[in-house]
């Protein structure tokens, strides 16, 4: 199978499942785990920040960062298309209790501006409404299809918002991506944040993992909050090893993916009835309309699936993720495959 539908379904690789094997361990709950330790502070040292939490999944990382970010009764201010409003199942009022207040970027981009932050802010309003207490940024923008916001738009964001006394958080499951698409690093693109979540096992391939950053405060909190969130792991060195190998090693081949992610896109556009902005794909994610062809995306996905590719449609859009275990001979067969579909 050709697994397009994201950059989660990926293989370690050997050197990861060697790491793995040979992994010195130690109780991570007593922070006695070695091999975590080293992820933690290689981490911190990547992000310019004083310090890393381990945590099992990326959604842990962020709802941990709006616990320690907020009181209850607070509003978490967030794109209307962000991961952590639409698939952390919500987590905000369940275990934070704060409310999610959605603004729609007005460029399609998924990147609020200063701005459009601003207009819905509760600063200094009466008593009886709920204040905002944390901005949750997202880079890249899952479904904005995978577009990046550069640094000098986050520092902006969060050179205003700790003016007005506003945490910044930034949900940056795919941030080494971003990174890889501008050029820069992934500590330039996080700076004014006051915390960051990264994915391990996303477009770096390990198989597990996140990691939460911050200041070493914030971090002391927050290993508190993956132990009552049931994530303390215990000898998890066994899958921080792999995590080390995809931190050291993965973000220098993340360009290939993008290549891959591009071509498909220039290859759908092509294709009569499916609509994509070509320009847009910068990264591993290609969001396209298939309104077009007369058929439904649950139509078109189950038809690929008999052909051995999976991808992700809702609505009218069809979702596909290139990386490392889809090569440019999978996308041209991918493409083959789609023609024939939708013909």
């Amino acid at each position: 199978m050709i697994d397009l539908r994201s950059d989660t379904v990926t293989r370690p690789t050997a050197a990861m499942r060697s790491a793995m094997a040979a992994a010195e361990v130690g109780d991570d709950v007593y922070g006695e785990d070695p091999t975590v330790n080293r992820l933690q502070e290689r981490a911190a040292e990547i992000f310019g920040k004083e310090a890393a939490l381990f945590v099992p999944t990326g959604s842990m990382g962020n709802q941990i960062a709006v616990k320690l970010h907020t009181q209850p009764g607070q509003e978490i201010l967030i794109e209307e298309r962000g991961h952590i409003f639409n698939y952390e199942l919500g987590t905000p009022a369940v275990v934070a209790g704060v409310m999610v207040r959605t603004v729609c970027s007005a460029d399609g981009s998924g990147h609020l501006t200063w701005d459009e932050i601003s207009s819905a802010l509760k600063i200094g309003q009466p008593y009886y409404s709920s204040p905002t207490g944390l901005i949750c940024l997202e880079n890249t923008h899952n479904f904005a299809g995978g577009s990046v916001m550069p640094a000098e738009h986050c520092a902006d964001v969060c050179e205003k918002a700790h003016a007005v006394g506003i945490p910044v958080h930034m949900d940056g499951a795919r941030i080494f991506n971003a990174a890889t698409a501008l050029e820069t690093l992934v500590a330039e693109l996080t700076k004014g944040c006051d915390s960051v979540q990264f994915c391990l096992s996303k477009g770096l391939g390990a198989p597990v993992g996140s990691v939460l950053v911050g200041s070493a405060d914030f971090i002391k909190a927050a290993r508190i909050w993956r132990k009552r969130l049931g994530g303390g792991m215990r000898q998890v060195g066994i899958l921080a090893a792999a995590g080390f190998v995809a931190l050291e090693e993965s973000p220098n081949r993340l360009h290939e993916d993008h290549a891959n992610a591009r071509r498909l896109a220039e290859g759908l556009a092509e294709i009569p009835g499916i609509s994509v902005d070509v320009e847009r794909v910068v990264t591993n994610i290609v969001i396209f309309d298939i309104s077009g062809t007369g058929k439904t995306s649950a139509e078109i996905c189950a038809t690929l699936k008999e052909k051995g590719i999976l991808a992700i449609g809702f609505g009218n859009a069809i979702r596909m993720v290139t990386h490392c275990d889809v090569s440019g001979e999978d996308i041209e067969r991918t493409l083959v495959a789609f023609r024939d579909v939708v013909a």
